[in-house]
């Protein structure tokens, strides 16, 4: 104890200052926040869609043709990374499914899941830039389909 006292007194005497016991911060390893935060993980945001009845086939048609091209301007936009539809193909014994096309959007996360809806009519107006026209798809829309529910997975990990 006597030894380190000598040595802060003559540091204080002699240089002005006292040397640090441990090496400077600079020299120490550094951890990066991502290191010590844990990355957001992706989401998925699906939608159930019953088609009404006798109109699945339209409402496929509604999805290729006026749908697709707005996903994927969001998608390049970067509002989601990718997008499928899904239709159930061999209904079993079980309860059938009570939708009719599932859309499954992946998402990095949930700061854009926060900004999705928004994002999504963004793209809408940048590719169907008629705001007349924005509204005849909508009623469309809405006559060959109902939301059936929408829920929000995740990887089970």
């Amino acid at each position: 104890m006597r030894n380190i006292v000598l040595t802060v007194v003559f540091g204080l005497l002699v240089f002005g200052t006292v040397l640090p016991a441990t090496p400077p911060v600079e020299s120490a390893p550094s951890i990066s926040p991502s290191a010590t935060q844990p990355q957001e993980r992706p989401i998925y945001l699906v939608y159930y869609w019953r088609a009404r009845p006798g109109r699945a086939a339209e409402y496929g048609d509604y999805i290729r043709n006026v749908a697709e091209p707005i996903d994927e301007n969001a998608r390049k936009a970067g509002v989601f990374e990718e997008v499928h539809t899904y239709t159930p193909a061999v209904v079993t014994g079980a309860p059938g499914a009570d939708w009719t096309h599932m859309r499954v959007f992946r998402l990095k996360g949930y700061a854009a899941l926060d900004r999705f809806s928004q994002s999504m009519d963004e793209a809408t107006r940048r590719v169907v830039p008629d705001a007349n026209q924005r509204a005849r798809n909508s009623q469309h829309s809405s006559e060959l389909r109902d939301l059936v529910r929408q829920e929000i997975w995740q990887d089970f990990r």
